[in-house]
């Protein structure tokens, strides 16, 4: 990962390129002297074609949810990965995720299997996230909605 430092106020911009050449222009936006976030960034960068999903759940195509808090979450991640891929994004464009849940206890209390279900969908790319606890979702049954934004490189 580099390092660059722009002239202006202080402010890192991490290039997400690892080793191999990257699909995203996206940059991770790191204040200098912030503890570096693990799981998600602080804020993202980039210029392209704008991709957002509505809220997702975790249903399939029958629109059944899948059983459990966990279960709901890797469903609807892959629902997103699906709705990027119909508009030619893929993880790496991911610039926001906006996280619903109806229960933070339980959230918290799976954060490492999230993790893995995380990056078994998205890989290890992790866009600027926010985390909410709302009353209820829409349908009644679901534990979680996830709002996504991706840029797509010209």
């Amino acid at each position: 990962m580099s390092v660059t430092t722009p002239k202006g106020p202080q402010l890192a911009v991490l290039s997400t390129a690892d080793e191999k050449v990257t699909l995203s222009a996206a940059q991770i936006l790191q204040p200098a002297g912030w503890p570096v976030p693990k799981g998600y960034a602080n804020g993202m960068a980039a210029d392209g074609r704008i991709v957002v999903t509505g809220g997702v759940i975790g249903w399939d195509a029958e629109e059944r949810l899948a059983d459990g808090f966990v279960a709901q979450v890797q469903q609807a991640l892959s629902n997103i990965a699906a709705i990027l891929t119909e508009a030619g994004a893929c993880p790496e464009h991911l610039v926001r995720l906006t996280w619903y849940v109806v229960d933070m206890d339980e959230y918290l209390a799976n954060l490492k299997e999230l993790g893995k279900i995380y990056r078994a969908v998205f890989g290890a790319h992790y866009p600027a996230m926010a985390l909410l606890q709302v009353v209820r979702l829409v349908e009644k049954a679901a534990r979680v909605e996830i709002e996504a934004t991706a840029v797509i490189p010209r």
